[in-house]
């Protein structure tokens, strides 16, 4: 009897404690503070910059040890930090697509008639993820990951093998926190949020895509190959063209704080040993590979 009134007041701690954290980071004006964190960001101030930092170490383990030596000058840079030579060395199996981002792994599996999950219970379709002028049937019985970037990860992602970048579709939407928690009670949250579809082919024209998808606190997705930057203020287009060629672990774009990335997958392919919920990742680490 003790033991299951300890249990049961474990729990309730617990489910008091996601109750909070939605409270703080789902039900406030998330696009307001949003934008304002991205002008925060944008501040150059070395001393500014240091008291935010001191002030983001107390809340989390943020590591820069293996970025870029510099002088801070804004959290905008240490959001988007690049990294020393070889801190990320990338598989070079051709048959393995590696993370395209340092990652937690979240829900992952198989795509069934148009239908993942984000979460256990909670399903939402890749056509209206993908947007109206995205064809998804390529994917259809093919592999699905989700990773989730922390706020302290390394930003930057990468392509995950030699591939071209064939089109971009950016989605502007809400801002609705990715983490575990809000995943499992916000139904169809990564449809909802700003996202940026990126339609790739490998050499041989197998397809894949990338879907990177903002949160709050992070609304702007830099790409490379476009040479803008998507976020809640883009006016389009939103339809945007483009032949990259793209070598295994070349980076491709970035975000300003944290977030996640889809990947999808056509049939054929598999999940590398290891990867599994909650797993953490390295970009370059094996993620699929060939059946």
């Amino acid at each position: 009897m003790l033991d299951t009134l300890v249990k049961a007041g474990a729990l309730r701690r617990i489910a008091q404690q996601e109750d909070l954290n939605f409270l703080l980071t789902n039900r406030i004006p998330r696009i307001a503070l949003t934008r304002l964190m991205g002008h925060w960001s944008r501040i150059e101030s070395p001393w500014l910059t240091r008291l935010s930092l001191a002030v983001w170490r107390r809340f989390a383990d943020l590591d820069l040890g293996d970025a870029r030596p510099r002088r801070w000058r804004s959290l905008h840079e240490v959001f988007t930090r690049e990294l020393v030579e070889g801190a990320r060395p990338v598989d070079p199996d051709p048959r393995v697509l590696v993370s395209p981002c340092d990652a937690i792994v979240g829900a992952f599996g198989t795509v069934q008639q148009d239908r993942v999950f984000q979460a256990k219970g909670m399903p939402y379709t890749m056509r209206e993820l993908f947007g109206p002028s995205q064809d998804p049937a390529p994917f259809e019985g093919g592999t699905y990951v989700t990773l989730r970037l922390t706020s302290t990860m390394y930003h930057r992602f990468h392509a995950p093998a030699d591939a071209r970048l064939g089109h971009v579709t950016y989605l502007s939407g809400d801002t609705w926190n990715v983490n575990p928690i809000a995943l499992a009670r916000v139904e169809r949250l990564f449809c909802r949020n700003e996202r940026a579809v990126l339609r790739l082919a490998l050499a041989d024209g197998t397809p894949l895509a990338l879907v990177p998808v903002a949160a709050v606190l992070v609304a702007s997705i830099r790409l490379h190959a476009l040479d803008v930057r998507l976020h809640l203020r883009w006016r389009g287009p939103n339809e945007m063209p483009c032949d990259a060629a793209l070598q295994r672990g070349q980076e491709m774009g970035w975000f300003e704080h944290g977030s996640t990335i889809l990947v999808f997958a056509p049939p054929g392919f598999d999940l590398a040993p290891g990867i599994a919920p909650g797993h953490r990742l390295k970009m370059g680490e094996p993620l699929l590979r060939r059946a």
